[in-house]
């Protein structure tokens, strides 16, 4: 099982206790958008087999948004931290460098 420590409360459980909100670090648009982008924000996802960044809400707990990295298919967290940032911290990057060398991520390494 996933288990997962939410970043803004402190609490540590198993995946039950949270809500996964899908990809993280997506771009957003606004008004005048072309259809283009507003497809690719709306339809086009990641869904590698390895290294995530997924958006995940503590449910039954403080009801906040976060954002964790874990390998899809071994279940390994490699660690959470706030929804506000827009890019996965240094230390996180290089725990997964760490575990698995050469990876990539989009714009990530």
């Amino acid at each position: 099982m996933l288990t997962l420590t939410c970043p803004v409360c402190g609490v540590t459980a198993e995946e039950t206790e949270f809500h996964g909100g899908g990809e993280a670090h997506l771009k957003r648009f606004g008004p005048g958008a072309t259809d283009d982008d507003l497809e690719g924000y709306l339809f086009m996802r990641e869904n590698p087999r390895g290294v995530h960044f997924e958006r995940w809400r503590h449910a039954y707990g403080c009801g906040k948004w976060f954002h964790a990295a874990r390998c899809t298919t071994t279940l390994q967290v490699f660690g959470t931290y706030p929804a506000q940032t827009f890019e996965p911290p240094k230390e996180i990057c290089d725990k997964i460098s760490e575990a698995r060398p050469g990876w990539s991520w989009r714009a990530f390494k």
